[in-house]
């Protein structure tokens, strides 16, 4: 396994990235994940002919991914019905289902990479220091190809919504 230093920072200190960079025109690859109810799902079965905007973030409990989690389930109610939404961290399934009963987030779905890492890794996002993923951005198209991705520099910073959201929106 690869490992990538200084393309992520937390706070201005540079951090690891363990896994290959996955880029734009790459097959999304299939990892398993887990869902609210611990029933294992991957990317794949979720997309099933849809377009995905697949956001990384460290965890729901911090400010800025709590911020970034709202932004996007508001921003799924316009999204074409092609488009789903899926936010994935390091949190444990019952720490999601928590933060979505409190913030009415019923427009995404929710899921966690705790147990194998295996998104981190395979997606490139996994942060060696901290075992968070960083705050990434992929769109999945409908068969399956990144078309757009954004490794946020600073993690505490927010992604580029409207760079993801127009490129979603471009597949469908």
């Amino acid at each position: 396994m690869s490992e990538r230093k200084s393309e992520v920072t937390f706070q201005g200190n540079p951090l690891t990235l363990v896994g290959d960079e996955l880029g734009v025109g790459d097959p999304a690859p299939p990892v398993g994940l887990l869902a609210n109810d611990l029933s294992t799902t991957t990317l794949e079965e979720l997309r099933a002919g849809d377009v995905l905007i697949v956001a990384s973030v460290p965890s729901l409990d911090t400010s800025v991914c709590s911020e970034e989690t709202k932004r996007f389930n508001r921003e799924a109610e316009s999204l074409p019905g092609k488009v789903r939404m899926v936010v994935v961290s390091m949190d444990l399934p019952f720490a999601q289902k928590r933060w979505a009963d409190e913030h009415g987030a019923a427009n995404l779905t929710l899921l966690s990479d705790h147990r194998d890492a295996a998104f981190g890794e395979s997606f490139g996002v996994l942060i060696k220091e901290l075992r968070l993923l960083a705050r990434a951005v992929f769109v999945v198209d409908a068969g399956g190809k990144v078309v757009y991705r954004q490794l946020v520099g600073e993690i505490t910073d927010p992604p580029d919504y409207d760079a993801a959201l127009r490129a979603a929106r471009e597949q469908v």
